[in-house]
């Protein structure tokens, strides 16, 4: 029976220095792999052909950082149609983006939030649709960690959950976000991710973060997986099933045999699971 996500397994967040150590000695630990299409649709030389090899080896995801979905500028749809070509050529199975906005006039090199309101609501699932004609694919937005809410006039588990059924996406599930923001905007994580629509997931994050104080922490992408985290990861698969889940790590990279252990550390959890869910059930008397 075919999977109901696009790819499976535990993944990782592949890296230009990695594509050597790869080639040379293939992980049997990764599952599939996530590259940012801004940073390869244009490589050519060794790493370009290395990365080929790569996705001609591994099934490969991409999560975007300049689509700018909440941003007032038009979407780039030249941008767009490059996506698309690169995602055809190198048989990429999932395209992903922030639920942000990143630029107006020019690009800002944040992610900023989008107001939680009815009319960002409407304006953002226009803009998700058009993504997706252009694609010729649905997209997965991420929910993403946020400092500041202008604005705003719902929850932001009510406005995920909107954009998610008027623009009829995918989820790209963060579970470092979710972590965050709950310390951030002192809310129960465990209360959101049971809130989120289960047949919308395409896929999963996880990484470290900051703690900048007691009620403050930053999605940094630079530390390890907190043991917090891994908990609500745990309390993922045991209410939604097994998913795929990959590991972010962008910034004080470890060695990749580091990075490596991280990624195992999912697949225990996942084989775990898998295995909870195979035991056969006892109706209660």
């Amino acid at each position: 029976m075919p999977s109901a996500y696009p790819v499976e397994g535990s993944g990782l967040g592949l890296r230009r220095a990695f594509l050597g150590p790869l080639a040379d000695r293939p992980s049997d630990k990764v599952d599939f792999y996530e590259v940012a299409p801004e940073n390869w649709i244009d490589i050519g030389g060794r790493n370009g052909r290395l990365f080929r090899q790569m996705t001609e080896r591994y099934p490969f995801v991409c999560h975007g950082l300049s689509l700018n979905l909440g941003g007032p500028a038009p979407l780039d749809e030249a941008f767009l149609h490059r996506v698309r070509q690169f995602l055809d050529t190198h048989n990429i199975r999932c395209y992903s983006e922030h639920l942000s906005y990143c630029g107006d006039d020019a690009h800002l090199y944040d992610l900023l939030p989008i107001p939680f309101t009815e009319e960002a609501v409407d304006y953002v699932s226009e803009r998700i649709q058009r993504a997706q004609d252009i694609l010729g694919r649905r997209l997965a937005v991420e929910n993403v960690s946020y400092y500041a809410a202008p604005g705003q006039q719902m929850t932001e588990i009510e406005f995920i959950n909107a954009v998610l059924e008027r623009a009829d996406c995918q989820l790209l599930l963060d579970v470092n976000n979710i972590y965050v923001n709950s310390i951030n905007h002192r809310y129960d994580p465990v209360e959101y991710l049971y809130a989120l629509p289960a047949e919308r997931i395409a896929y999963s994050h996880i990484a470290g973060h900051s703690e900048e104080a007691e009620d403050l922490r930053v999605d940094t992408h630079g530390a390890d997986v907190i043991d917090p985290v891994w908990d609500l990861l745990d309390k993922a698969y045991a209410r939604f099933g097994v998913f795929p889940t990959l590991l972010e790590r962008d910034f004080n990279i470890p060695p990749l045999d580091t990075l490596l252990s991280e990624v195992e550390t999912i697949s225990q959890f996942q084989q775990r699971h898998a295995a909870d869910a195979a035991l056969p059930q006892h109706a209660s008397a």
